[in-house]
């Protein structure tokens, strides 16, 4: 399994380039996703990965399926329609070459924690809702809107994907075990 790059390492810091549009069903990027789905699921407390992370610069992400678990989230019921595929909840949702196309002018402090970046917690003030346009991985180009958690992971992947970390700027910054 691919070890999750910490803090110190380069890739992390680089604006990752773009996945040409006709790479996108070919087996090294099949195989980049499913890496980024282990790594992803070996992580109890892990929500989202992107390529980076992995070492891989390129303007992928994942989320995980279980943010859309009942009691998972304070969202009173999550959007399950950004994972349903051939009518099934997904257990990765797959952003390739994610560009936030709306961010809400609402904002709040909330609470952020990185698996890169371990095992620092704070506070980051993010927008409560965004809109990110993406391709899925058989290359079909999709919008998705979220709110709550799921803007939030959106707009941070999305700044892994820039070079930028969460610490970079949050407050009230300190180590923490995950629960």
């Amino acid at each position: 399994m691919k070890t999750i790059f910490q803090k110190e390492e380069k890739v992390l810091r680089k604006i990752a380039k773009e996945v040409p549009i006709t790479d996108i069903k070919t087996s090294k990027i099949k195989k980049i996703l499913r890496e980024m789905s282990e790594a992803l699921q070996s992580q109890d407390d892990g929500v989202a990965i992107a390529a980076p992370q992995i070492g891989y610069s390129m303007r992928i992400f994942i989320v995980s399926g279980k943010i859309f678990e009942a009691g998972f989230s304070k969202e009173p019921h999550p959007n399950p329609l950004l994972v349903k595929e051939r009518g099934q909840i997904s257990k990765d949702f797959i952003f390739i070459n994610p560009k936030i196309s709306k961010l809400s002018k609402n904002k709040e402090w909330l609470p952020e924690g990185c698996l890169s970046v371990r095992p620092l917690y704070g506070k980051t003030f993010r927008s409560k809702k965004a809109t990110v346009t993406a391709y899925d991985k058989n290359g079909k180009k999709f919008t998705r809107g979220a709110s709550g958690l799921l803007a939030q992971i959106f707009q941070h992947e999305t700044d892994h994907l820039d070079g930028i970390l969460f610490i970079d700027h949050a407050k009230d910054v300190k180590e923490e075990i995950p629960k």
